[in-house]
């Protein structure tokens, strides 16, 4: 008689994980940061709580391990340079508002999917009053994407697209820090036309033409 094959524990491992990512980010999407437990995502996921504590030291690291997977799970296709590669960054066809208006319309989708909204929300909101988890979320996941911004900028000065003297890190504030306001404090809807209004406003100024 033919034994039964082995369970698969990496299989098992890994069904576990999906199942406690998808319990953390409902519960805070739910309930709110402060609410969401180790106990409450355990018992959500079907696991028991050694096992989170096995492979996390606290509720905080699960869920910012949770969202940076969705955040991988919904980011963009990667883009290409000048020369046809593809990059992970944002796209460098050479149009500087093409690419940038481009990258803030992946954004506002990115922004609009209620799987990211509700979870970014609470976590973003906790990170303003815990400043560990605010420093661990800007670290871990908004200053890596930050940096794309970065590098597309750096690279538009060196073509002599914008100002020599224009410092990257500052310049990006001028279209991302907007968007990131009207969609925490809900000023205004979140569309294709006001972010590439945004880069336009950026990229020419506000002076006549």
């Amino acid at each position: 008689m033919a034994s039964k094959p082995a369970p698969d524990a990496t299989r098992r491992s890994e069904k576990s994980r999906r199942a406690i990512y998808a319990a953390a980010l409902s519960l805070v999407a739910e309930a709110g940061y402060p609410k969401t437990t180790v106990e409450g995502i355990a018992a959500r996921a079907g696991v028991g709580k050694q096992t989170i504590y096995r492979w996390w030291s606290s509720k905080a690291d699960v869920l910012l391990e949770a969202f940076l997977d969705l955040a991988e799970q919904t980011a963009r296709p990667a883009g290409h340079d000048g020369a046809g590669h593809e990059t992970a960054g944002i796209p460098d066809t050479g149009d500087l508002a093409a690419d940038l208006k481009a990258v803030l319309r992946a954004t506002v989708d990115e922004l609009l999917d209620p799987r990211f909204d509700a979870p970014a929300r609470a976590l973003t909101a906790e990170g303003v009053v815990n400043e560990r988890l605010g420093r661990v979320f800007m670290a871990r996941l908004l200053e890596p994407q930050l940096q794309l911004y970065v590098a597309r900028l750096r690279s538009a000065r060196d073509a002599g697209q914008i100002r020599r003297d224009v410092d990257p890190r500052i310049a990006l504030e001028l279209f991302v820090s907007p968007l990131a306001q009207r969609w925490l404090q809900h000023t205004g809807p979140i569309t294709y036309d006001y972010t590439d209004t945004l880069v336009d406003y950026a990229l020419y100024g506000l002076a006549p033409r």
